[in-house]
């Protein structure tokens, strides 16, 4: 009998969001009796990179059993820098609208010199040694289609276009994201 896997949320730079598609999909999962972890957002307060690898890291090593780590915005690029020391065996990952760190961001975002002296930069470019969705939207603010395209390359990850949906988060109009479950359907049936 085969265990389903464990569900990881990692978040990206945000406060905790009643709102955001994670904290309802956090709540549908264990509506529905599903094991979820959350590492718990951390706002724009702390910015340390490590900090936050290593809180995925503790939460990650907390699960027994099979593991799919689902992450939005820079808790993608947390996810890239963990994956490059963590040991823990993972099913698979969703990585929703990857921001790019590499370019300027809008205001009230984190500054190139910021995210460099905490260690977000350089963003890595390895392939991740477990299979991957990156999701990424044709008009999000934070990161242009073209660069997400550029990251699922690098990381190995299979690119999917979710059309114009901006950030996928409430300020584009986001709460609930039914795809995600559909996502983690299919990463739990081992599809690639």
């Amino acid at each position: 009998m085969s265990v389903e896997p464990c569900i990881l949320i990692v978040p990206g730079l945000r406060d905790a969001v009643a709102q955001h598609w994670q904290s309802l999909l956090e709540a549908r999962l264990r509506a529905t009796g599903r094991a979820v972890a959350a590492v718990h957002p951390m706002g724009r307060e702390d910015l340390d990179c490590a900090t936050r690898v290593a809180a995925i890291e503790r939460e990650a090593q907390a699960v027994r059993g099979p593991l799919i780590v689902v992450a939005h915005s820079g808790g993608c690029i947390m996810v890239a820098h963990w994956a490059r020391q963590t040991r823990r065996a993972v099913v698979g990952a969703l990585l929703a609208a990857p921001p790019d760190f590499d370019t300027p961001m809008p205001e009230g975002y984190p500054a190139l010199d910021t995210l460099q002296t905490r260690g977000w930069l350089p963003v890595p470019r390895e392939r991740l040694p477990f299979f991957s969705i990156v999701a990424a939207s044709r008009n999000d603010p934070l990161c242009r289609f073209e660069r997400a395209a550029e990251l699922a390359h690098a990381w190995g990850s299979r690119l999917d276009d979710l059309g114009e949906v901006g950030h996928l988060n409430p300020a584009s109009g986001f709460g609930a994201w039914p795809q995600a479950e559909q996502y983690i359907g299919e990463l739990s049936g081992g599809r690639t």
